[in-house]
């Protein structure tokens, strides 16, 4: 369905001199009041995000919990990466609730065109923030397992194998290409997510270098 400013700008260019013209201030409180909508609504995703992940964290799961020596690391570093990542998420909420905030109805297109641009670069720097703990936690985990807990299957096959070094190198694409094939699904996801608000505030961001022209 067309959004109301392409109704605009349609009927702004066919207007014939019977019809009162819809003017420079029209078409730029619409823009700006498109805008503003677009970042509170990713402020409102973000917290969303957050209260999910909580929820996640806190759901009891049953697991089969690694008892070998590296148990008490593992557990560390998991909590340690959940905080990062927590925090991470609550700085990223102040900085959409922040440039939200700072949009002003007195702005000029200019102003206007800064914010859209800072929005547009948090929200980038916030999905591959994402990406990135995403790849390091798997890394971490899969480090984890092979040094302190291998499978013993695994172990077997590598130690009947003709070259234990073939093997692991093996073992290491293996996890690679996992970790980048996860990786990837993760990063479609936040661009599927943030990618629609982007889009959209992109397409206000040319709209007002055309009414800057």
């Amino acid at each position: 369905m067309m959004d109301e400013l392409e109704l605009l700008k349609k009927d702004w260019q066919k207007q014939g001199e019977h019809l009162p013209k819809l003017s420079y201030d029209d078409i730029y409180k619409m823009i700006w009041k498109k805008s503003s909508s677009l970042v509170k609504w990713i402020f409102y995703v973000c917290i969303a995000e957050f209260l999910f992940w909580i929820i996640i964290s806190v759901l009891p799961i049953n697991s089969n919990e690694i008892t070998g020596r590296g148990a008490n690391f593992m557990k560390i570093t998991d909590w340690i990466l959940q905080i990062v990542f927590f925090l991470v998420i609550i700085y990223f909420g102040y900085q959409f609730y922040q440039n939200y905030r700072k949009i002003s109805v007195t702005d000029s297109a200019g102003e206007l065109m800064k914010k859209i641009i800072r929005t547009r670069k948090t929200v980038m720097q916030y999905v591959w923030f994402n990406v990135g703990l995403f790849a390091l936690t798997m890394v971490v985990v899969l480090l984890e397992v092979l040094v302190f807990d291998p499978p013993k299957e695994l172990m077997e096959r590598i130690s009947t194998a003709d070259s234990a070094l073939l093997a692991w190198l093996l073992v290491g694409i293996f996890f690679a290409v996992s970790i980048a094939f996860f990786g990837l699904l993760f990063w479609l996801f936040y661009r599927l997510i943030y990618g629609i608000f982007l889009k959209r505030l992109n397409d206000n961001y040319r709209e007002l270098k055309r009414l800057e022209v």
